[in-house]
């Protein structure tokens, strides 16, 4: 018996990546899944490999009717909602004064306004199956900032706060909303990154999408007493850098 036998599960992003991972992840535990992405190669193979129990829509996380498609859909295959991940994300580095205004309000559109049509087409059908548990994938940049990443940070800080008025407003209906912050993981979106960025850390590493996926796997099937509150997945980098002040004298 798997965790989530008889679960239906939707993640965005799950073409690849952090998404791909808790795809793979949940169907190994029993779920049905669908797997949402613009990515549409990738998100093919990622279905044809894990076989009848995970299914691919190719659908832009920022159109309403995709989302009221992509909806329908998996409930016409496998029922309705118990997991809604909302996974999917991009990232735009830049300043303030360089950045343009189209590029921040696509990052704003995926990562905030993406997920709250989530919400906005998921509840209805969470509410169907009597109650269920949206996990919004957020970032340390939800809890903190990050200079040249204005965007991104807006729009993670955005979907934290969202969060909490989502569990707010579905707590009596059965229905958990937590969010996932997580440092910095060796995804395609952080190919481009060294170890600088890690090096200070507690932790002094990548995290895996793996890791990640436990703790999303651990709050669909067993977070059952929190709704509305933050998980850290982060190395300690939410701590600060590890400095060595063995060399002060004692004053």
């Amino acid at each position: 018996m798997g965790r989530f036998d008889n679960k239906v599960a939707f993640v965005t992003g799950g073409a690849r990546g952090m998404g791909a991972s808790h795809v793979e992840a949940l169907a190994a535990e029993g779920a049905k899944v669908v797997a949402a992405d613009i990515l549409n190669d990738e998100g093919r193979q990622l279905a044809d490999r894990l076989g009848e129990h995970v299914a691919f829509v190719n659908f832009d996380v920022t159109n309403e009717h995709d989302w009221d498609e992509a909806i329908r859909f998996a409930e016409e295959r496998f029922g309705p909602l118990d997991i809604l991940v909302n996974n999917a994300g991009v990232v735009a580095a830049g300043s303030i004064e360089d950045t343009e205004p189209a590029a921040f309000r696509r990052v704003i559109d995926i990562n905030l306004y993406g997920a709250w049509l989530g919400m906005h087409f998921g509840i209805p059908s969470l509410k169907k199956r009597g109650g269920g548990v949206i996990i919004n994938v957020s970032s340390t940049a939800g809890m903190m900032g990050y200079a040249n990443l204005g965007a991104y940070v807006s729009s993670k800080w955005g979907l934290r706060g969202l969060t909490k008025t989502a569990a707010l407003e579905t707590g009596r209906d059965g229905i958990r909303v937590v969010s996932v912050h997580p440092g910095p993981i060796a995804t395609p979106m952080t190919a481009g990154m060294g170890d600088e960025v890690t090096g200070t850390q507690p932790i002094p590493r990548f995290g895996t999408s793996e890791e990640v996926t436990k703790l999303v796997l651990f709050l669909a099937a067993d977070g059952t007493y929190s709704t509305g509150s933050e998980f850290v997945i982060d190395g300690g980098a939410l701590l600060g850098p590890v400095f060595d002040l063995s060399g002060l004298e004692n004053q």
